[in-house]
Order: C-alpha cells, then structure tokens, then sequence
C-alpha cells in the first residue's frame, strides 16, 4: 500500500534527496537572479499600468506626470537596494527582516515584521498569478472565462515545480525569467530607435478618449492623486527582501553573491520600468480603472465587452506591430514570468516559515525539509492561503494590487531601523579607523533608507487603506496573535518539562496497576496478557465490559476452563457502552491510590487495507484517545497483524534466530533433514 500512494508522488516531486547532498540545491549567482528576483523583474509588467489607472482619474492630460512618479520610484530602489546589500552582509544566515529586528528593535517589532512578509507572501503569489491569468487571457479567451480556475490551478502547478527542490524549480524558471527580460530590453532599444528616426508609434488605445472622472483636479487633490499613483508604482518593488532571506541558498560567498544580485535584479527593474513608462507616453496609451464606462470609442463608452490590454502590450503592439512574432513572443514570455514570479514568495515563505519554527512561533514541522530537501510544508500552506485569496476576490488583480505593498514596507522601515542600531551598537565597540568609516557609510545608508522607506508607508496607508489595504494590515494582525499563541503554548510546554521544582510526576509510583482489556479470548488477547506479565507489575488483572451477557459468560467459563492465572474482572454497562466504564473504573483507581501508576494494555488489529477498517468498530482507538489525558495513566497497544497486512509478515525466506543452531529446517529449505543438535 505504501508503494502505491508513494509512486505518485515520486513522479511528481522526484525521488528522496539524502540530508548530505543539500549542498548540491545552492545555487549560484546565474539561477538565483530568476528564482528570488522574478517578482520585481516581473512587477514592470503590471506596475506602470497601475500609475497610470491612477492618473487618468484626472484625465489624460495627468499622464505626463508619470515621469517624476517614476524618477521617485527608481530613487526608492536603488536605495532599497543599497540598504539591502548592507543586509545580507550583517545578517548571513537567511533571517532577513525578521531576525534584523527581532534582533535589534526586540521580539515584537521582529514579530511584527514577520506577519508583514507571510502576508506579503501570500499576496505575492495571488497577485501574480492573477495578473498572468490575465494578460494570458486576452490572447486565449478561456483564460478569461474561468479565471479562478486557472489561477488555482497555476498555484497547484508551481507548489509541485517547488516541491522537487529549489535548484531544480530554479533551472525551470530560469529561461522564461531572461527571455522576458531579453524581450522588453529589446522592446525598449527598439522602440528608442524607431522614436530617433521620426516614426509615429501609436498604441492600440491612441485614439480613444478617457472620461475624466475629477474634473478641475488641483491643491491638495491633486497632490493626493499624484502620491497614490506612486504608491500604487512602488509595487515595482516587491520581493527585493527575498533575497536577504534567502542568502543561505546561494553558493559560497554567500554574502556576496547575494549582493551582487541585488544589484543586478536593481539596475535591471529600473531600466525596464522607467523604459516602459517612456515608451508608454510617447505611444500614447489609455488606460482607466473602468474601461467599459470611461474608455470612450467614439464618444462613446466601450461597454462591457472590452477587454483593457496590459500597458506591456500595448507598447509591444505599437513597437513591434499588432500579431508580430517579436510581439507574440513578448506576449507569452510576459504572461509565463508573471505566473513564475509566485518562484520569490515560494522561496521566501517557507523558508522565514522554517525560522519562525525553529523560535517556536510556528508549528514545528514548519522548520522540517521534505524528501527534495525543501520546506514542504510550508510550500504547500503558501500554495493553501493563496488559493483561498484567489477564491475570495475572483482573480481580480486590480483588486487583489490593493492590498499589495503594505507589507513589503512595513518590513522594510523596521528592517532598516534596526540596521542604525545595529551600527550604533558595533561603532560603540570598533576602535579600528577603516572599519568606522565603513560603518558610519553603512549606518547613513540604511538611515536614509529608513527615512524613505518609512514615509512612503505613510503614503500606502493613506492612499490605499480605503481601498483594500485594510484586509493586509488585518491579515498581518491574524498572524501576529497566532504566533504569539503559538509561542506561548510552546512556552508554556517546556515550563512543564523542564520545571526543577518537586512535582508528582518527579516521585517515583509506589505500585504499577496493569489492566489488560479483553473482548474475547483469542490469540491477540493471549498475546497481550503475556506481554504484561514480563513487566511483573505489582498487580495485573483482565477487564471486560458486560455488553452481551451471553457472551460475557461465556468468556467466564473458557477463563476457567483454560485456568488462566490472571483475575478477570467483569464491568458492568447497561447502555452497551465500552469506553465509559472502562475510563470510569480507571479513574476510580487513580482515585483510591494517588500515586499509583495504572498501565493499559490494549490488543488491537493490524489490517492491511484501508477497507478493513471499516469492518472493525475501533473502540481500541476511542479507549487510547480517551485514556491518554488521564494523569497517571500509560496507554501501550499490543498489535495483532492479521493476514491481510502483507507488509508486517515475515518473508518466506526467513528464519528465527538460532533456528539453524537448534536444528530446525530452514523456511526456504522445505522438508529437509534436520541437522544434528550440537552437545
């Protein structure tokens, strides 16, 4: 039966990694850029779109604003990205935000920054895929039609991707990560020479008018529009802390690859979102937050049937021409690097999982890597609450953006505040000249990093909470009370194992009372007197419960008949119950000696196929789920392999020890000569 249910998934995840090849999953700087940074690589293909949704509640006119929203955004990478690269070298071992908080600003800013980064996660994962649901829908309409549907079936895809390990799932998400990155620096170099030699791009969407849904926008209007279009472009920036959590997956120099990295997946990010904003300007696109009101044909509104491209592909068709290979291959690589984007939070999640395991805010097998030696479980719970929130909001990933990003800065403004204390704290120490002035370089980096990254989640929470983003801060708030139930729990078990204070279960029993249940008088109850007589406890007694008097006395007479020496006590149960009087009458002798230890033993079948357990009433579990949470109680099973359990029977060619020795033929022999004893 084993074999069976273990075929599949040898087929879908691979086949056991032992624990000493982890070596062979780090992945060296070329596999690491796709598999921590596809999200903000990917994230150009949805983020200049979102600036301009914003925008054009004030008209088209707004749109040319776009630039200084993207000066600010690419100003806030890079120093993102400075910041970071401080990061991985402080903190090595793959703990990122969470352990530079938890170990400079305290358990609870740690705490907190944690359920930032599991919400965040989450959110990555449905948002991405939602977002490669649709711009693959508007080439294949199936897409569109079901949209929840492809997009848990998407999750279930990249959890199995996942499962087989990180370096594989990496070579997989490898090609489409640089074939995307090829096609829109490509897209971009193109388009900048076409724009130099006088030709006239125009978009899909040039000539259509867009509603102006604010009209007279100004002052502080206008302000707060501009500041929510940026809020809306810093999406470009999730998932660059991956990276910092990810360091112990990189191949050695850790630290250094890691920053290396960080670099790369920084210049790369800018160069293509401030080329699309470019190219998406002077190609003239249309974009609304309601196409099928606001986009004007004509005059008149496109109605419900219209499908509002991507601002990608529409720059693509202007580019490269509507349904050329150049504009075909972008267009699939685009949808295909969206859904492997999820590839960053399916890396970060389970591994911050593992952590928060390992400091017992998690369940432990969190912290536990499966056969590929990756963190199964928490790929799988990722997969889970992505799925759910997938479910929830229909796929939408303009409603799903909402609630995107908020995370990603709390995160960042706690992580870099607890890099100038960690500086504070090192510069209080180092005496040596070369590495102060390092120091001081750093502290001011991370400074200012904390300093921005802390005024823009101002700017999130008050453009965007209204529109969604309360359901992040409230996820966040979930996380945080269950960790911190969970952390108490696992505190207040090891209080309980290791007090060093006299308790009852330090005392050693004054007598052990051994009850052995019987139903019938068979070979597993045989077995199982027997096996309680080699502990020679103080007492030893067969129990029964009366629920058939016919069968009770007949159980009465084969007892005597057969002159067993151990007493048989019969229980009565007028309502044909076994478990209660069996609990009851263990319970009455706890209570009549304190500090006695009464120890169960209970016969129990062992089938061999899952059908069988559906002929056999388990009163043997119900009594062991019973008795376990009776103090001074131990529980043992004494099993009973049936014929059926293939797999608990001795192989035919199997022979007893010192059966050769004793002159006994051997099982694969047959009927053979015994072989003379020895003297």
């Amino acid at each position: 039966m084993s074999k069976l249910t273990d075929l599949p998934k040898r087929i879908l995840i691979g086949r056991a990694l032992r624990s000493d090849r982890l070596g062979e999953t780090l992945l060296p700087k070329r596999i690491a850029l796709p598999v921590f940074a596809s999200d903000p690589l990917s994230s150009v293909a949805y983020a200049p779109g979102e600036v301009l949704l914003v925008l054009s509640v004030a008209g088209v006119s707004a749109y040319h604003y776009s630039p200084w929203i993207a000066v600010a955004v690419v100003v806030l990478m890079f120093t993102v990205v400075a910041s970071y690269r401080q990061n991985v070298h402080a903190y090595p071992s793959g703990g990122g935000d969470y352990e530079v908080a938890t170990t400079n600003l305290g358990p609870r800013a740690g705490l907190t920054v944690a359920s930032a980064l599991l919400v965040d996660y989450v959110l990555t994962v449905a948002v991405s895929v939602a977002s490669g649901v649709e711009n693959l829908g508007s080439a294949i309409g199936f897409f569109n039609e079901h949209k929840v549907l492809s997009a848990i079936g998407m999750i279930v895809v990249l959890m199995l991707m996942n499962l087989r390990g990180v370096r594989e799932s990496g070579s997989i998400f490898a090609i489409p990560t640089y074939a995307f990155v090829a096609g829109v620096m490509i897209m971009i170099g193109w388009g900048i020479i076409r724009l130099a030699s006088g030709d006239n791009m125009l978009a899909p969407t040039a000539h259509y008018e867009v509603h102006q849904e604010v009209s007279g926008i100004g002052g502080f209007a206008l302000v707060f529009l501009l500041l929510r279009a940026f809020s809306s472009g810093c999406a470009a920036l999730t998932g660059v802390e991956a990276i910092s959590n990810g360091v112990p997956a990189f191949r050695k120099p850790k630290s250094k690859n890691a920053a290396t990295t960080l670099a790369l997946m920084g210049g790369l990010a800018v160069t293509m979102f401030c080329g699309i904003i470019a190219l998406a300007l002077n190609t003239k696109v249309r974009m609304s937050d309601h196409p099928a009101t606001d986009i004007l044909i004509d005059g008149k509104p496109a109605g419900p049937g219209y499908t509002q491209d991507p601002v990608i592909a529409q720059v693509a068709s202007a580019v490269f021409g509507h349904n050329s290979i150049p504009f075909i291959f972008l267009a699939a690589v685009t949808a295909l690097v969206l859904f492997l984007a999820a590839n960053t939070a399916y890396n970060g999640f389970p591994v911050l999982g593992s952590i928060l395991a390992q400091d017992r805010y998690l369940p432990r097998q969190l912290h536990t890597r499966g056969d590929r030696l990756a963190f199964s479980n928490g790929i799988v719970l990722l997969a889970l609450f992505a799925a759910l929130l997938v479910y929830a909001y229909g796929a939408d990933s303009t409603r799903l953006i909402q609630l995107y990003i908020v995370g990603v800065f709390v995160s960042f403004t706690l992580s870099q505040t607890g890099m100038v204390r960690h500086w504070n704290r090192h510069l209080a120490q180092e005496t040596d000249p070369a590495k102060r002035r390092h120091m001081v370089r750093s502290r001011a980096i991370n400074a200012f990093g904390a300093f921005f990254t802390g005024m823009v989640l101002v700017v999130v929470l008050l453009t965007k909470f209204t529109h969604g983003a309360y359901v992040a801060v409230l996820g966040m708030v979930m996380f945080y009370a269950i960790m911190t139930g969970i952390r108490r729990h696992y505190n207040r078990v090891a209080d309980e194992l290791a007090s060093a204070e006299a308790a009852d279960d330090d005392v050693l029993p004054s007598r052990v009372h051994s009850i052995v249940l019987v139903s019938k008088l068979h070979k597993p109850t045989l077995r199982a007197l027997a096996y309680a007589k080699l502990f020679r406890s103080d007492t030893l007694e067969a129990i029964t419960v009366n629920v058939d008097p016919a069968e009770t006395k007949a159980l009465q007479r084969e007892w005597e008949d057969r002159g067993i020496d151990v007493p048989l006590k019969i229980l009565d149960s007028p309502y044909r119950e076994i478990t209660d009087p069996v609990v009851d009458y263990v319970k009455n002798l706890r209570r009549t000696s304190p500090r006695d230890v009464v120890s169960v033993y209970i016969p129990e079948y062992v089938v061999g196929h899952w059908y069988e357990h559906l002929l056999h009433n388990q009163s043997a579990l119900r009594l062991k789920g019973r008795l376990l949470f009776k103090p001074g109680v131990m529980v043992t099973s004494v099993p009973w392999q049936l014929a059926s359990s293939e797999r608990r029977r001795q192989p035919r060619d199997w022979n007893a020890p010192g059966s050769v020795r004793r002159g006994e033929p051997r099982a694969d022999s047959g009927p053979k000569r015994r072989a003379p004893e020895r003297t």
